[in-house]
């Protein structure tokens, strides 16, 4: 059942989950800390957010390592090591596998996109946020109408 309580411990849980740490907590200390067993915390952390708190985590740490590639100014190394991944051969593989590319490729072509240093290009920003964007400045007049 998806009340307050489990949605805030749900939530709490995401946040834990997608920090990137040194010493990021383990899935177990994570469900402790949203008071679960760690079967039934998989279980409905799943349900929640449509992945289990592992692939939520490599997710996480996958799309932290594209826009450190994008900004240019880390090696794949450094990024490997930054996003908390310990071998550059299971990062780059797994790179490969999920972006479509090793992460060299992808720097190289993201930063080739990037025009002004800093700014990421379109296509890594969030989709919500290029939509409204794209909206006409005079669509809301505040933020009650935008609902």
């Amino acid at each position: 059942m998806a009340n307050r309580a489990n949605l805030e411990r749900m939530c709490l849980a995401r946040d834990l989950l997608n920090q990137i740490q040194d010493e990021s907590p383990s899935i177990e200390e994570v469900a402790r800390l949203v008071r679960m067993s760690p079967f039934h915390f998989i279980r409905r952390f799943d349900a929640f957010f449509g992945a289990t708190p592992h692939q939520f985590r490599i997710n996480a740490r996958l799309e932290r390592a594209r826009h450190l590639l994008a900004q240019g100014q880390h090696s794949v190394t450094d990024v490997c090591l930054d996003v908390g991944f310990s071998s550059l051969g299971s990062f780059s593989d797994l790179f490969t596998r999920r972006v479509g590319e090793p992460p060299s490729a992808y720097r190289r072509r993201a930063r080739s996109m990037v025009q002004v240093p800093g700014i990421l290009p379109p296509h890594l920003t969030p989709g919500c946020l290029t939509l409204m964007g794209r909206l006409p400045p005079d669509v809301f007049r505040n933020f009650q109408e935008a609902r």
